[in-house]
């Protein structure tokens, strides 16, 4: 009797008493479909973000509805920080050897904690408990968890990320923590001047990939770097004056000093409306990029941040 049903005939859809009946439902879904795309908004990351808080910039933010989606997607909450968010791998590790955070997925884990994230929700729930609000500004992105910690929290990011790889997983973020109102993103490398730049793509290190050759190849001799052409952009390019922001990231493989060169305008500004600072102070890197920590340190004191404190790898520095 397996095949018992290729033997029955099937009644014909069509048929006189089914039309009848199909006819006005039909038409109702249809008045329904024509109802609901006449009331559903158009959103797009870009309008939604970039029209609140961002009036014009040289460069068109990234628009994470046009872009091709990455595949496969390892996302997953973060261990131990106040304000949960998710992020997305972009180095997934080989199968023998598979990301550290795959690893613990497959234990029931969640994504290890980065150092950043903790940082920036700390600075920024100080900064909300002295009656301070503004944008987070987030430059050397890479997948968003800096981004995403910052916007759980409710704050407005602009973030800046040249590797194309990275963007995807931002997008991801974007969709997975609802963050499209909160986040707008540049496909670029924020420096000094505005224009276009060789960029050091290192594959299977994407965190790595730096402007400088020898800074994105220090620690992984062995791995594959791919030279890239991308913009660059000032931060000052950007950033209105009458745009408060009050913590302003940065982690660029060694570019650190050209990133706060660009931004003097936002830096000048006199006391609490200066931002917070948090950069990466890696004595090699900087060398790597004809760069040192006196020399960042020299030019942030002679635009009046007059107190830094090292806090592993990373400078943390104010106005007094």
């Amino acid at each position: 009797m397996a095949n018992a049903w290729k033997r029955e005939r099937p009644s014909s859809l069509f048929s006189p008493q089914k039309f009848l009946l199909i006819l006005p439902i039909s038409l109702l879904l249809l008045f329904f479909l024509f109802k609901s795309s006449n009331l559903t908004p158009n959103l797009s990351i870009t309008h939604v973000t970039t029209s609140n808080f961002i009036p014009s910039s040289p460069i068109v933010p990234f628009d994470c509805f046009k872009c091709p989606q990455a595949s496969p997607v390892f996302a997953n909450l973060v261990e131990g920080v106040r304000y949960p968010f998710l992020y997305s791998l972009a180095d997934l590790g080989t199968p023998d050897k598979p990301h550290k955070n795959i690893q613990r997925m497959l234990k029931g884990k969640r994504f290890r904690k980065p150092d950043i994230s903790v940082s920036v929700q700390e600075v920024l729930e100080r900064m909300r408990s002295l009656g301070r609000e503004g944008l987070f500004v987030d430059v050397g992105a890479n997948v968003g968890m800096a981004t995403f910690a910052a916007s759980a929290m409710g704050f407005r990011v602009l973030a800046f990320e040249p590797v194309f790889e990275n963007l995807q997983r931002i997008c991801d973020g974007v969709f997975l923590n609802r963050a499209g109102p909160l986040v707008t993103l540049f496909a670029a490398a924020a420096s000094d001047r505005l224009g276009n730049i060789t960029f050091h793509k290192l594959v299977g290190r994407l965190d790595n990939s730096a402007i400088s050759e020898t800074g994105a190849r220090l620690a992984f001799q062995s791995n594959e770097d791919i030279a890239m052409e991308v913009k660059t952009i000032p931060l000052d390019e950007v950033i209105p004056e009458s745009v408060p922001v009050i913590l302003l990231k940065i982690d660029v493989q060694g570019w650190e000093h050209h990133v706060l060169k660009g931004a003097t305008k936002l830096l000048t500004r006199m006391g609490s409306e200066a931002p917070y600072i948090i950069y990466e102070e890696d004595e090699r890197l900087l060398q790597a990029s004809n760069s040192s920590a006196r020399e960042i340190r020299e030019f942030l004191n002679s635009v009046g941040y007059n107190h830094c404190t090292q806090h592993g790898t990373d400078a943390h520095c104010t106005k007094g």
